[in-house]
């Protein structure tokens, strides 16, 4: 960490930079919804602040290409005025879950991308699922009327 410090420099006294043992990285990733893959380079991650309460529950996880002040500073804002924040209750904050979901690393310009190809893939998979539902919805009510008309015994309604 002293290292990202000098990288960024970040020299302030109201800075704390502070690292988890090797043992301990697993269950704190897990517990703040936080994942990342090992890459030659380094590690492939998206940026993600998590803001906790006083009791140490997490309240809200910010996403984003690049954070800025105001990222952090309306939902701790809504924290400090004890009301839910935007992205908890609104259809854009969903939305932007989807974004980060489909989000990846690119090592060649060292920046996070949308990939908007996850989305198509993403609307064609729900898509496939739901024409699947309807067809077997109307394959069995097909089924349930022509044993209906032939006065099976298996049908008991």
């Amino acid at each position: 960490m002293r290292s990202f410090a000098r990288q960024f420099r970040i020299d302030a006294p109201n800075w704390e930079f502070l690292s988890l043992t090797p043992q301990s990285v697993p269950e704190v990733t897990r517990a703040f919804g936080f994942s990342f893959l090992p890459t030659p380079a380094g590690f492939d991650h998206i940026l993600q602040a998590t803001l906790l309460d006083a009791n140490g529950r997490i309240v809200q996880q910010i996403y984003g290409e690049k954070l800025s002040a105001a990222d952090i500073g309306e939902p701790l804002k809504a924290l400090f005025a004890n009301s839910p924040t935007a992205s908890q209750v609104s259809f854009d904050g969903f939305v932007e879950r989807v974004r980060i979901l489909c989000t990846v690393y690119d090592p060649q310009t060292g920046k996070y991308e949308v990939k908007y190809g996850l989305f198509l893939e993403i609307a064609g998979g729900v898509t496939f699922a739901i024409a699947m539902m309807v067809f077997f919805y109307f394959e069995w009510r097909t089924q349930r009327q022509l044993r209906k008309r032939a006065g099976s015994p298996d049908d008991r309604t």
